[in-house]
């Protein structure tokens, strides 16, 4: 009569191979919750990309020159001009007629509108260079524009 031989594994083989599974998933859950952190990142920088784009976009509306010949109105709301914008400074965004939504609180929006170099068939003196910084937690976003009188 043979002997049986029995097969399945040992309680040593077991507790290696439960070690080895748990370094791999311990690795793979690192490298996830790295991620997750940085994705919150992203969305910082979407709204910060998208309040310079407002801020932007309503300046570049605004009138080269001044319809109304007065020069530097004290409240947003009242700024008729893209030179009225130079020096703006937003702690919180806020729309352009002054609502500042809680949740925007944390971006500070600066403005400057300076007159520019000549650009390609516009003299200087027909164009100003509008700078939008939006800067929130880990995160600075800048752009530019240019209003001509042209």
């Amino acid at each position: 009569m043979r002997g049986i031989r029995e097969h399945g594994a040992t309680l040593i083989e077991l507790i290696i191979s439960i070690v080895v599974i748990s370094i791999a998933a311990s690795a793979v859950l690192g490298l996830l919750s790295g991620s997750v952190g940085r994705s919150a990142d992203a969305m910082v920088m979407a709204q910060a990309v998208s309040i310079a784009e407002a801020y932007l976009e309503e300046i570049s509306l605004k009138s080269f020159v001044d319809p109304d010949g007065v020069d530097g109105e004290g409240a947003r709301t009242d700024f008729d001009d893209v030179d009225d914008y130079n020096g703006l400074v937003d702690n919180g965004a806020r729309d352009q007629f002054g609502g500042a939504p809680a949740a925007l609180a944390q971006y500070t929006v600066s403005v400057t509108v300076a007159s520019s170099a000549a650009l390609t068939g516009v003299p200087g003196a027909a164009a100003e260079r509008i700078d939008v910084v939006v800067t929130a937690p880990n995160v600075t976003v800048a752009l530019s524009g240019y209003k001509t009188q042209l």
